[in-house]
């Protein structure tokens, strides 16, 4: 294997970086490299998960034991937690695995599934965040009830919109708890430092229609995380945008959930940079300069 160089940050003075060639450019890097993403994930959705990363070109293992997950943590590319399904021992792998990425300076993402009103789930993803995640991923139901700014949604369902957590998920990606929120809705929203508020357009309504469609983002985002060292950010917005791009060309042709699944892989597998660049709806909203 061998490591794609760093796509340069965007600079806060400077003009808005052109999204979708970034994003061409990642997806290429992801491809030339094929990350290792240790999942924790929940139980539903391993299989779609470890099948969307192998279409991407990434390589999955689903590596939640105890006494395992930490060394693995420590040698894998980037480190997914998610927390869909939190049993006794996933739930202590998920805080020995974020331990050992920290230490280890292991990308990872934390997906906060659900979290709000459930208590178990909340108090653990609320103990991994404070172990500074690379990028908090979640509806933004989820990202409030995570930063302890509302209550949560229904279950796995967002009641509030995108723009109802921007001001939170500003206020989070100041480098002290995560470099950068990814808030998922009909229009992506993601925000770090540098590069203001990124809005990604692209995406269809099947991917609410099927098992999976958004943890296996939160996957998607840790396998950008591995090429893109120190910019989370561009992480972010470029896995956000591969995915969703992916899953509309895909609806174009689906009759529906059964036969839109298995175009997705086909779509992710087959997404060349070109259709990244034709295709990708993402617009900036520069940071705000102090006077």
């Amino acid at each position: 294997m061998h490591t794609a160089a760093p796509v340069p940050a965007a600079s806060a003075g400077g003009p808005a970086p052109d999204w979708a060639e970034r994003t061409a450019t990642l997806l290429e890097a992801v491809r030339a490299r094929g990350p290792l993403v240790h999942c924790i994930t929940n139980t539903v959705v391993q299989n779609v998960t470890a099948n969307v990363l192998l279409a991407l070109g990434a390589s999955a293992a689903m590596v939640d034991v105890v006494t395992e997950a930490g060394p693995f943590a420590r040698v894998a590319d980037a480190l997914l937690v998610n927390t869909g399904t939190p049993h006794a021992e996933p739930r202590a792998a998920a805080l020995e695995a974020a331990v050992a990425a920290v230490e280890a300076g292991t990308p990872w993402v934390l997906d906060p599934v659900a979290v709000g009103s459930l208590p178990v789930r909340t108090a653990l993803a609320r103990d991994l965040l404070a172990l500074h995640p690379t990028v908090l991923r979640g509806n933004a139901s989820e990202v409030l009830a995570v930063l302890g700014a509302s209550a949560g949604g229904r279950g796995v369902d967002s009641t509030v919109g995108t723009d109802d957590a921007r001001h939170a998920a500003q206020d989070a990606s100041d480098g002290r708890r995560v470099a950068a929120v990814a808030v998922s809705g009909p229009v992506d929203l993601l925000v770090a430092p540098g590069i203001g508020a990124v809005r990604v357009a692209n995406g269809t309504e099947l991917l609410t229609r099927i098992t999976g469609g958004g943890c296996a983002l939160g996957a998607v985002v840790a396998a950008f995380t591995a090429v893109s060292p120190g910019d989370a950010g561009a992480a972010a917005v470029a896995a956000t945008a591969v995915h969703t791009i992916a899953a509309e060309l895909a609806a174009r042709e689906a009759g529906g959930p059964g036969t839109f699944q298995p175009l997705f892989l086909d779509r992710l597998a087959s997404l060349s940079p070109e259709d990244v660049v034709r295709e990708a709806r993402i617009t900036v909203e520069a940071p705000a300069v102090a006077a």
